[in-house]
């Protein structure tokens, strides 16, 4: 007689409906680099050496300090265990102090602050605290992919606005005013601009002031990228009364190479973090010890922190400019931040032909412009994540590279 046991298969269909994933998971696709990363996986292990000029991952160390405390604290008894879901108040205050040191802004670490693992984590905290499911949210066209995514999966109505080139990237207010902007709850900003190197201005913020409490909208100012070939950060703070409606997400993984560590801040009134706050402590433990202890000490690194950094991407950043011209691209020499911009020659039917080109007759894989939205189509985007010998290679294969096509 068979037992209980002998007669389950876990593989049984039950009334021969099989489990589906959510709704969710079909409102968005594999992310496009994770796409990309396999395909040169496979090219590399066919001996093909491909040089990775797409992704922006800091590859120069973090700050001595930080990896030291990390050693350091990390052998101390207790600091192994959860920690407080709005950080550790050392992390608080260094984070306020960093924004009065440098962005000229006052924040109130009791209660204005909340450290956070990284600020992607932020964007999805953000939305899921202020969006309901079926509000719009304004998202930019080029932007970072992770606004459009993020609210797809919280249920909101992606509603996109232009950023192009013939207005320096910045929002057509003008259109904007002209459009339908009921139910709009939440606007993402990203200033320094990522893809398109836009710097920040005093003048775009006052803007986005008057444009969000006019309609009630909140302001999101994703900055990440101002402390990046830039001599003047700007916070979205520091123009008046940006608290009423705004709120800005900052992240040490550019400022301090240290996007492993996963150490991001988002500030705002104590209301507005405090709801933040409620999704964020339903959803992790607390952040490692010795890593907040880290990006504590990384924050008072000082100004010869930045400008050693900034040296080196200055010289990687000029050799970014002889491989676009070399393609035959046209870019901004007024940009910032971790990438360079370009427009694609006219012989190139879009962004992924020119890309693609230049990964199979080159090996340089180099970011189309259009994954961050159609009006990157005639755009691509170079990271500075590379050293100079890298970038010297990479203009040694491109410019031995014969370009005969009409058209791709």
């Amino acid at each position: 007689m068979p037992t209980l046991l002998n007669q389950w298969n876990p593989f049984t269909i039950i009334d021969n409906k099989m489990i589906t994933p959510a709704i969710r998971t079909s409102l968005i696709n594999e992310y496009f680099f994770s796409l990309k990363l396999k395909e040169i996986e496979k090219m590399n292990s066919d001996g093909k050496e491909i040089i990775n000029l797409g992704i922006g991952n800091p590859d120069m160390p973090a700050p001595e300090v930080a990896t030291k405390c990390i050693s350091h604290f990390s052998n101390m008894a207790g600091n192994n265990g959860y920690q407080s879901y709005n950080g550790i108040p050392e992390l608080r205050k260094a984070f306020a102090d960093w924004y009065l040191d440098y962005y000229r802004v006052r924040l109130d670490p009791q209660g204005e602050i909340l450290p956070l693992m990284g600020s992607k984590e932020g964007i999805m905290h953000i939305t899921m605290a202020f969006v309901n499911p079926g509000d719009k949210v304004l998202v930019p066209n080029p932007g970072y992919p992770a606004y459009r995514s993020v609210s797809l999966l919280t249920g909101a109505e992606v509603i996109e606005y232009d950023i192009k080139e013939e207005n320096n990237w910045e929002p057509d207010f003008e259109a904007l005013e002209s459009s339908n902007l009921s139910g709009i709850k939440l606007m993402w900003v990203n200033y320094p601009n990522m893809p398109t190197g836009r710097r920040a201005s005093s003048e775009l913020f006052k803007k986005l002031m008057k444009f969000g409490k006019l309609h009630q909208i909140l302001i999101c100012n994703d900055n990440p990228y101002s402390f990046i070939l830039n001599d003047n950060p700007i916070s979205i703070f520091e123009t008046e009364g940006a608290k009423e409606v705004a709120i800005e997400l900052n992240s040490l993984s550019k400022s301090h190479n240290m996007a492993g560590f996963r150490v991001g801040m988002v500030a705002g009134n104590s209301s507005f973090i405090s709801y933040i706050l409620k999704i964020k402590s339903n959803m992790d433990s607390g952040m490692y010890r010795p890593i907040q202890m880290a990006a504590t000490a990384a924050l008072g690194a000082g100004q010869d922190w930045y400008r050693s950094l900034n040296r080196e991407y200055f010289k990687r950043r000029e050799l970014v400019y002889r491989l676009f011209e070399i393609m035959g691209c046209r870019y901004d020499k007024d940009q910032t931040g971790l990438f360079v911009w370009a427009a694609i020659p006219d012989s190139f039917k879009d962004c992924y032909a020119f890309c693609d080109f230049y990964l199979y007759k080159a090996g340089v894989f180099i970011s189309p412009g259009e994954i961050f939205g159609s009006n990157g189509k005639r755009y691509a985007r170079i990271s500075l994540c590379a050293n100079q010998k890298v970038f010297e290679e990479a203009i040694q294969r491109v410019t031995k590279v014969e370009i005969k096509i009409p058209v791709w």
